[in-house]
């Protein structure tokens, strides 16, 4: 499966199958209303943490499975399973975030000296 990391495209093994994932912009918004995030400056700073419950994994590949075009509801997201385990989610969805946002700010903008 071809993904376009320049329209932010990614992809990933699920249950032993390739699917491509995108955050788009509906994405987007339907994770700012599952975070309660007033706009994509507080989801940047929420995922920026570096801590992401299990719950909040299974509502990024959520999204990006149904910004790609899949059909596919959280409830079924939770029951899937990847090669490596929940690291292997876990690197899913840094992977979807590098490609939706760039690299991290510190990385993209280093400090003045």
């Amino acid at each position: 499966m071809n993904a376009n990391r320049r329209r932010g495209e990614i992809a990933a093994d699920l249950d032993g199958r390739q699917y491509r994932l995108c955050l788009t912009l509906g994405a987007l918004a339907e994770l700012e209303a599952a975070f309660a995030a007033d706009d994509l400056g507080a989801l940047v700073e929420r995922f920026s943490r570096g801590r992401l419950s299990a719950t909040d994994m299974i509502r990024v590949i959520g999204a990006g499975l149904r910004g790609a075009g899949n059909d596919i509801a959280d409830a079924e997201v939770g029951a899937m399973r990847s090669g490596e385990g929940a690291a292997g989610f876990a690197a899913i969805v840094s992977d979807l975030l590098v490609a939706t946002f760039g690299a991290a700010r510190a990385e993209t903008h280093p400090p003045n000296p």
